[in-house]
């Protein structure tokens, strides 16, 4: 395997558009750690399920917060684990070409498929739950009480190892058809981006703004 690329499977790589596609950890990873929110997936009673949670990768594993009543955190419990697929997705523009046909998003996205299995050990869970406090707001982790006996007992955390995973995204403008240039509509790209507003304050807080929170771009 190469050391700044992970391996490809079938299940990694695209059938269409594979020009989009990247099994660069640099690129993987970088969408990884600019994204909050993943979407696990799993079966359970012979149906899929996909739920939506919050996320945080250290090093080559990725760790996912969720409930320790929650069907997918106690499946994965088990010895076996639980197979499941995790996709992170960031919208960065809407592409608005002039024929329904080429309208498009750019995009960057992750997908990583493996088997889940929980955390158990107190200093493994300890660094995952910082991470996931981290993930939001760098630096938060080490700026709040942690979670005591009662809610360690509440919550759980799988780890899916990262080693079958792959990211694909799409950039740039209109790909209109030649034929459909002249027509008159407005075509053009509307840039995303997700934008930290002015912290409020808790009416409670009695302590000024933390640099880590100052400084959020």
């Amino acid at each position: 395997m190469s050391e700044t690329a992970y391996a490809q499977t079938d299940r990694t790589t695209p059938t269409r558009n594979r020009e989009r596609a990247s099994a660069e950890r640099e690129v993987i990873h970088s969408i990884l750690d600019s994204n909050w929110i993943c979407h696990l997936s799993f079966i359970a009673d012979g149906a899929p399920v996909v739920l939506p949670t919050i996320y945080a990768r250290v090093g080559g594993y990725l760790y996912v917060h969720g409930s320790t009543g929650s069907r997918p955190l106690r499946a994965a419990g088990a010895d076996e684990g639980l197979a499941v697929c995790v996709t992170v997705t960031q919208v960065d523009g809407l592409v608005l070409a002039k024929s329904a046909f080429h309208h498009s998003v750019n995009f960057r996205s992750v997908v990583a498929h493996g088997i889940a299995h929980q955390v158990t050990d107190p200093e493994e869970l300890a660094v995952a739950l910082d991470a996931l406090v981290d993930q939001s707001v760098a630096g938060r982790s080490a700026d709040v009480r942690r979670a005591n006996a009662k809610e360690l007992a509440m919550t759980a955390v799988v780890r899916l190892v990262l080693d079958e995973v792959s990211a694909k995204s799409r950039e740039g403008g209109v790909r209109d058809d030649e034929a459909d240039l002249g027509l008159p509509h407005w075509a053009g790209v509307v840039p995303v981006a997700t934008v930290h507003g002015t912290p409020e304050p808790d009416p409670s807080t009695t302590v000024p703004l933390p640099a880590y929170l100052r400084d959020l771009g």
